[in-house]
């Protein structure tokens, strides 16, 4: 039997078909406008060139994200940063060369060092109390006695000198782990991610060859005391992880 007609020779078969062209043309510019909302516009590699956002059918209006505990909004057009004149060159001649350092890499952020801009307040947990706090201002969480406690260990760099001594543990409330490390230096109170710390518990000492004794002075500090904010955990994790490029020349060096 024919196919019923609703208007002149357009059946049911051809206003579905229709229908699903017309939904798959909306869903391609649908997703195409959804993956450009962030990490735009691109970048010439060479030239360092904004390219071209595109136009309202490539493009989405800024995503805005309502933050708990009272915190506001935020939007990633908020956080897009501005041209940073970083000083570096190209190891060689060529668009595909890896940038070398010309000033300080660890303030330049270049490289492992590099660092983006966070939220200048703490992590939160999930009832809206610092997340990352000194292990000697609670009493909700205490080290197992099965483990080497780290306060008074000396640390070690990666030259073999001693940095200074761990004065207190910074523990996460939310996973109950210790994230970084409070280290007494010359230069002041620094503090030290733990995921890069080896603790040699008979020996009393924590070895961090991620940077030398002598950079330890360097390392960013927190401005608030029992308080560290995202963007400090950000500056703080990339000081460190630039070192096991920059804290010696030789580390610049191929291995073979």
């Amino acid at each position: 039997m024919d196919d019923v007609k609703i208007v002149g020779t357009l059946d049911v078969t051809q206003l579905v078909f229709y229908a699903f062209v017309l939904f798959f043309i909306a869903l391609i510019f649908y997703l195409r406008r959804e993956d450009r909302r962030e990490g735009y516009p691109l970048e010439d590699e060479g030239t360092g060139r904004i390219e071209s956002p595109g136009g309202p059918l490539s493009t989405a209006s800024p995503k805005t994200f309502l933050l708990p505990h009272g915190q506001g909004t935020s939007s990633p057009e908020r956080w897009r940063r501005d041209p940073v004149d970083i000083p570096a060159k190209r190891a060689f001649g060529s668009e595909g060369a890896p940038y070398v350092p010309t000033g300080d890499p660890f303030a330049d952020r270049l490289g492992p060092a590099a660092w983006v801009e966070r939220m200048h307040t703490p992590d939160l947990t999930a009832d809206g109390k610092p997340r990352i706090i000194p292990l000697s201002s609670t009493d909700h969480v205490a080290v197992s006695p099965r483990d080497a406690h780290p306060v008074g260990m000396t640390v070690v760099g990666a030259d073999g000198k001693q940095a200074g001594k761990v004065t207190d543990a910074w523990v996460d409330m939310s996973e109950h782990h210790i994230r970084y490390l409070e280290v007494a230096t010359t230069g002041g109170q620094v503090l030290a991610p733990m995921a890069m710390a080896k603790i040699h518990g008979r020996r009393g000492i924590i070895v961090i060859d991620a940077i030398r004794a002598d950079q330890f002075a360097g390392v960013p500090k927190v401005g608030t005391a029992n308080q560290i904010t995202l963007n400090e955990e950000e500056r703080i994790v990339a000081y460190f992880g630039g070192g096991y490029l920059y804290a010696d020349p030789r580390r610049q060096e191929p291995l073979l």
